[in-house]
């Protein structure tokens, strides 16, 4: 596969807000994107390559990796009634403590600054996700948050997104 170019001004650094999780609202062969992390002020994928450092017998030393495992936690995440994988979480965390549909979420990460502005933009789909909740409350007078904690999982299938009118279409590569 060749590399990818940024769609990106050259000599800009890349706005943040060109990299997006979304939650899949709707079912698994008729998708519906919702975007996950509205009024999160801070959220990184974090990635734990396994790494693991030996020396041989010889005194070189030696690194391997494994592939990643890769977190991300969207803290504040306050509630928002206009939300929808938010609301989706909460349904299936807070009204029906439903673990095994919490350790099965349908994710997906849409990098629009790779590829084709719009249209054909780099995209990872995660097909078993944990998706859960790690709190809900907050400060007296103040909003209601619910900090969510993601573990990208299952297969994940490599593809393009395209965006119209705030719909994601994924198409995967073959």
């Amino acid at each position: 596969m060749a590399d990818m170019n940024f769609n990106t001004t050259s000599g800009e650094t890349v706005a943040r807000e060109l990299l997006i999780a979304y939650l899949n609202t709707g079912e698994s062969g008729t998708p519906v994107w919702s975007p996950v992390g509205k009024r999160v002020e801070d959220s990184s994928e974090e990635f734990d390559w396994g790494e693991e450092t030996k020396k041989d017998i010889f005194g070189n030393t030696y690194t391997t990796l494994k592939k990643p495992t890769i977190t991300q936690t969207f803290d504040p995440c306050e509630l928002d009634a206009a939300d929808v994988a938010q609301k989706k979480i909460w349904n299936l965390a807070i009204k029906e403590q439903n673990a095994q549909a919490l350790a099965n979420m349908d994710m997906l990460i849409v990098h629009l600054y790779a590829g084709t502005a719009d249209t054909a933009v780099f995209a990872e789909r995660f097909s078993a996700c944990s998706v859960k909740p790690s709190g809900l409350g907050g400060e007296g007078g103040g909003n209601i948050g619910m900090p969510i904690d993601v573990t990208y999982g299952g297969t994940r299938t490599t593809g393009t997104a395209a965006l119209s009118n705030g719909a994601v279409t994924f198409t995967a590569d073959e």
